[in-house]
């Protein structure tokens, strides 16, 4: 089909991927949900189901819009809206994310002095928790979420960070090949881009395992546990998606997708994979370093 004149605006159809996407979701925190008060068995029964119906929602909608794309019926104006929309969906991560480092910062920095006695919190102290001291990392008053111990920054998190910084480098060198033509290369560049993706996974799925049975430390262990989990369990999710859009991206490259003036599908995963080192790297500084 030939493209649309730069006057004319592509109409996306009537689409059934965003009511799937919002029911594979609800499935998914649902059973999390479940599993972190207990429900194993039914947890995981609902836990599967959404990430199964995530996964079709993700190829199927990923698939309609390349269709589209590789049909010729978008233009200038659409590839507009797409950067705009992109642009504005990473500024939205960016939010998301602060508020996890935020509530780190608020309990290192204010709740945990205050619980020890200083400034303001001098009568909490003195009254309800009388010897705490302000300690990070920390269970809590009373050990509340038992004895725990820490992941070296220096083990398998900074080569995490090795891996992600590399990966960086080698979706930038992809970028390079498609601009300049040299497709065997980009789809070379692209293959080891999505393999130190999953290495990553590899390496954060033993670290947990580590951790939960080795260390002690569970999302139960305090405010430290809880922060952990949830800035480094987000993360992952994130390298998760990214990795299933740079494998995808792959797979359109070795089918000759993408030319060296129209790639935004590329773009878009490249601008995103680098948001994802990025929050790794404040993740590694402030989590696990200081």
């Amino acid at each position: 089909m030939a493209a649309q004149s730069s006057g004319a605006y592509y109409i996306p159809h009537g689409s059934a991927w965003p009511i799937l996407g919002s029911v594979a979701l609800f499935f998914v925190m649902g059973g999390a949900a479940s599993l972190v008060n207990g429900d194993h068995t039914f947890g995981m029964i609902k836990f599967g189901v959404g990430m199964a119906l995530l996964l079709i929602m993700l190829f199927g909608w990923f698939g309609t819009v390349i269709k589209e794309s590789v049909s010729g019926i978008y233009n200038h104006q659409v590839d507009v809206s797409f950067r705009m929309g992109m642009v504005w969906f990473i500024f939205s991560e960016v939010m998301f994310f602060a508020a996890f480092f935020g509530s780190l910062f608020y309990a290192r920095m204010l709740s945990v002095p205050w619980l020890g006695g200083e400034g303001d919190g001098f009568a909490t102290n003195a009254i309800l928790h009388p010897g705490y001291e302000a300690v990070w990392p920390t269970n809590g008053p009373g050990n509340v979420g038992g004895a725990f111990e820490t992941i070296p920054a220096w083990g398998l998190p900074l080569l995490n960070t090795m891996i992600l910084l590399t990966s960086g480098l080698t979706i930038t060198m992809a970028h390079w090949a498609l601009k300049v033509g040299q497709r065997t290369a980009l789809v070379w560049w692209m293959a080891a881009t999505v393999a130190l993706g999953a290495l990553f996974l590899y390496f954060q799925a033993t670290e947990y395992i580590h951790a939960y049975h080795a260390l002690g430390l569970t999302l139960g262990s305090g405010v430290y546990g809880s922060t952990f989990f949830m800035l480094t369990g987000f993360h992952g999710m994130h390298v998760t998606l990214g990795t299933i859009m740079l494998l995808v991206i792959l797979f359109r490259c070795m089918s000759g997708h993408f030319t060296k003036e129209n790639h935004f599908g590329f773009e878009a995963v490249a601008w995103y994979w680098h948001f994802v080192d990025v929050v790794w790297l404040g993740l590694f500084v402030f989590v696990y370093v200081l």
